[in-house]
């Protein structure tokens, strides 16, 4: 039987509801309120509710309420308290735990309580069954004799998805304890909490995480590229495109995402998330220099790179292999290490192109970073390079920017006649400086 027609049958014995009213009366739009059983008389006191979040909810994060009934004249106390989103007032608004001192509970009742629906005293497990909770006082908790004023304290824990404002209705009845629903006098207010605007995280750049884009690891030099690790880089990810180029210069920013090194723009083809590639700019400085990275959400903290004037490396296939071609650009790599593309190993005297990265400045002028090579004429590396294949000497024919290519150099190099066969480990260095780590050539005579 309904608790409200047992109400109507024995009014003295539910004393006015002094265990805690049934669920949807709270005085949510559409259903119910304590005034509906208590004669809608109202007196000179009043309902209010402090929030530990202040005017403001985070989704998904808890925080302390205290609702505090006051009336000069009563002296037992009651309320129903729940939250709703303003945009729909049927759905839930989070969910509620009641405080360790026995004074508060909670009720539930599903989505179509307006309907009818069965409602129940509830736990946290109830509450997946009947999401739409309140929270309420207890027989302990109207406190029967106390005089002037009653507090409540409990916790809510709003949505874990913002849903716009949150509206929190609370009814109130502060009674005369005389076993009935006559005389009691009952208080009803609505608070709207907007949700709390969160500042984006700062980009951060991960300590030695400024290295050269080819081989992963440091230092960097002025004109290569280089790779910036992190979290909260960008919020986009995506590649340069025709249209972020201005009278033929490079973008010194993507999506508003922009990186300083030794307080020099430099020269964003890449961002996302987790990684951004620049070109370094152009810096005859050599040592420890700082690296920035700016966006929409503020500045990083500076992080230290080694810059030195030269820091060969190989771009790598897969992670390991050095990213060859042939002069007429097919693939030398290992048969089937792309799904899509036909790979053949070199051969012994074979000429062969290798790609690189930070080989130094140019001859018969230096490049300057932030323009694509020019195609006028060839722009050899100023210092010689060396290769080494399976720790052989390789032939070196000539080693240059590629023309069209901002940063990319090319060496080509004749594989030695007396290559066995099997993954080579190659070697590239320049001014005193070989590439790090390891990075392989399949040869197959």
């Amino acid at each position: 039987m309904p608790r409200l027609l047992i109400l109507l049958l024995l009014p003295v014995a539910l004393l006015g509801y002094s265990t805690g009213p049934d669920f949807g009366n709270s005085g949510v739009p559409g259903e119910s309120s304590c005034l509906s059983c208590h004669g809608g008389v109202s007196g000179s006191g009043s309902v209010s509710v402090t929030f530990s979040g202040g005017s403001s909810y985070s989704p998904g994060i808890t925080q302390h309420l205290l609702v505090t009934i006051s009336d000069p004249v009563q002296k037992r106390w009651g309320f129903q308290l729940t939250a709703r989103p303003a945009s729909l007032e049927t759905t839930p608004g989070g969910s509620f735990t009641p405080g360790p001192d026995g004074f508060t509970q909670l009720t539930c009742t599903s989505k179509s309580y307006l309907f009818g629906a069965y409602g129940q005293r509830c736990t946290g497990a109830g509450a997946t069954q009947y999401p739409l909770q309140y929270i309420e006082h207890t027989a302990a908790g109207s406190r029967p004799g106390q005089t002037g004023s009653a507090q409540f304290s409990f916790d809510w824990t709003p949505p874990a998805t913002a849903t716009g404002p949150m509206v929190i209705y609370v009814a109130a009845n502060a009674a005369n304890d005389n076993d009935s629903s006559s005389g009691d006098h009952i208080y009803l207010r609505e608070y709207t909490l907007q949700a709390a605007v969160i500042p984006p995280a700062l980009p951060v750049i991960s300590q030695n995480g400024v290295v050269n884009a080819a081989s992963f690891a440091g230092p960097v030099t002025a004109g290569s590229w280089v790779s910036i690790q992190g979290s909260n880089l960008a919020g986009t990810t995506r590649l340069w495109s025709q249209a972020d180029f201005v009278g033929g210069a490079l973008p010194t920013q993507l999506d508003g995402v922009k990186v300083s090194i030794n307080g020099k723009a430099a020269f964003v083809e890449y961002v996302s998330p987790t990684l951004v590639n620049v070109q370094a700019p152009d810096d005859t400085a050599a040592g420890p220099v700082s690296v920035q990275l700016t966006n929409s959400a503020g500045t990083s903290a500076a992080v230290m790179a080694m810059l030195q004037p030269f820091s060969p490396a190989l771009f790598l296939w897969n992670g390991k292999y050095a990213a060859a071609t042939r002069p007429d650009y097919s693939l030398v790599a290992p048969p089937g290490l792309f799904a899509d593309t036909v790979s053949i190993p070199a051969k012994p005297g074979e000429v062969i192109v290798l790609w690189a990265n930070g080989l130094g400045s140019t001859s018969p002028i230096p490049v300057p970073a932030g323009v694509n090579t020019p195609s006028d004429r060839l722009y050899t590396t100023l210092n010689p390079v060396t290769v080494l294949i399976g720790n052989l000497p390789a032939k070196v024919l000539a080693a240059a920017l590629t023309p069209g290519n901002a940063g990319l150099f090319q060496i080509a190099v004749t594989v030695p006649e007396n290559s066995p066969a099997g993954e080579l480990p190659v070697v590239v260095g320049v001014g005193g400086v070989q590439s790090p780590g390891i990075s392989y050539l399949a040869v197959q005579p």
